[in-house]
């Protein structure tokens, strides 16, 4: 069963693709929370008619992300934590704190935007990746400091 995404899915696709998926996922699931409908032939027809009206939004968008990652790439970005003498975290970093000190540097991202690599329990330099744009990522440097 083919259906047009009306948002963001992981491991499935990106807005506005049309993907196959099993027929119970979509008709049980995915059509039914509002996230695709189904790609009747009439339903593509309307679909490839308002990409071709949205391309030049999207290069503009594109553009001002590669802009924004041109300044984050390579940057060091400092988190706060509350830790033991051995240097262990109470609890752990998450997206949540990285987005917290990304918004307070001046760059806006979404927390859900942002993967980490590894988990982040002890001080020391994380490498994180901020997704921009569907086809725009850049990695940045996490300093996890003793509050």
């Amino acid at each position: 069963m083919e259906v047009i995404l009306k948002e963001d899915i992981n491991n499935l696709g990106h807005t506005n693709d049309i993907v196959t998926v099993k027929n119970g996922y979509g008709r049980n699931y995915l059509i039914p929370q509002g996230m695709a409908d189904l790609a009747t032939p009439s339903a593509k027809k309307v679909h490839a008619e308002n990409l071709k009206q949205r391309a030049h939004k999207e290069e503009k968008i594109k553009a001002e992300a590669e802009k924004l990652a041109e300044t984050l790439n390579g940057k060091t970005f400092t988190v706060g934590a509350k830790s033991s003498s051995t240097g262990k975290i109470f609890g752990s970093v998450n997206t949540i704190q990285i987005a917290e000190v990304l918004t307070k540097s001046g760059f806006a991202v979404d927390r859900k935007n942002i993967t980490l690599a590894d988990d982040v329990k002890e001080l020391g330099n994380y490498k994180a990746t901020v997704k921009l744009h569907r086809e725009v990522k850049v990695e940045i440097t996490i300093e996890v400091i003793a509050e």
